[in-house]
């Protein structure tokens, strides 16, 4: 008799979805963003809600998400996108959730193959990967690099690190809440963690379409995402960063120390670089048994 088992994350739940759009002072949009979104659900034969959670705007937002029909939670103070996203998927009745934007970037048409692989993942991921794909020249390469350096670190290939377009199990994000920052890393942090537990997660390619309105993101985030990827990987697989870090300081020593050897004269500088090498491993070494014991359920 042969037994199929699934990656972790293939659990088969009600196919019933609730739908959460971030929205800070987008009031000419997320009308229109949330209709699209109710149009497309229809079709699918889930049971869902939509919320919309106003993360403190200063226009109409929250009046004209509300003339849609959909769930609306207005906060007095902007928190954050992933504040938002937490906010409204702890009010949520459901057991997947899917996230999306107010400002009409993300395509609606890529929710029912998404929802199609809910129950054979954890997490189902739009990559903005398609054929159109309108992300702002200037910001490309500090994607890129990011996107190669989560890759390297989480040992798996990441198309897409941060889409706004994602569908989760909600037992998911509350496992690893307390991780989740209020900001735009929500997502890298969710997708980091996601998969360097083991969690079964796919990425499907999607367009991506120009933004209406102004763009949140600054170019002091890349260096943000950049020092959270490193603290993520650090937290969840630490050997990862501690092995390499102690193998460069170790072949500069031994680099030193055959040159000392070839001079006739040996110097602490080697000594010191063999040495910081070996503590480096071994904090690495004490960091990673504490994030196994950290891991287990």
């Amino acid at each position: 008799m042969i037994e199929e088992i699934q990656d972790d994350g293939g659990v088969a739940l009600p196919d019933a979805v609730s739908v959460v759009i971030p929205a800070y002072n987008e009031g000419a949009h997320v009308a229109a963003q949330v209709r699209d979104v109710e149009r497309v659900m229809q079709g699918t034969g889930w049971t869902y809600e939509i919320i919309v959670v106003d993360d403190g705007s200063r226009d109409n937002t929250a009046a004209e998400a509300d003339t849609t029909g959909a769930r609306v939670l207005r906060r007095k103070k902007n928190r954050g996108y992933g504040a938002g996203l937490k906010l409204g998927i702890r009010r949520a009745r459901y057991d997947y959730i899917l996230i999306t934007d107010a400002d009409g970037t993300y395509p609606v048409e890529a929710i029912p193959a998404m929802l199609a692989a809910a129950h054979k993942n954890a997490m189902v991921v739009g990559a903005r990967t398609g054929q159109t794909v309108q992300i702002p020249l200037v910001r490309r390469p500090a994607k890129a690099f990011i996107r190669w350096l989560a890759s390297y670190l989480s040992g798996h290939e990441i198309p897409d690190i941060n889409s706004g377009l994602r569908l989760m199990r909600k037992d998911l994000v509350q496992r690893y809440e307390h991780l989740l920052p209020d900001g735009f890393s929500f997502t890298t942090t969710i997708t980091l963690a996601s998969l360097c537990n083991g969690y079964a997660v796919e990425y499907q390619a999607i367009n991506y379409h120009a933004r209406l309105g102004e763009s949140k993101i600054r170019p002091r985030h890349a260096y943000d995402f950049t020092l959270l990827v490193l603290r993520v990987i650090t937290y969840f697989n630490p050997l990862k960063i501690f092995i390499p870090v102690g193998a460069w300081i170790a072949l500069a020593g031994l680099a030193k120390l055959g040159y000392d050897i070839y001079r006739d004269n040996l110097s602490e500088s080697a000594v010191l670089a063999l040495l910081g090498a070996l503590i480096i491993w071994c904090v690495g070494l004490l960091a990673d048994q504490n994030a196994r014991m950290a891991m287990r359920p």
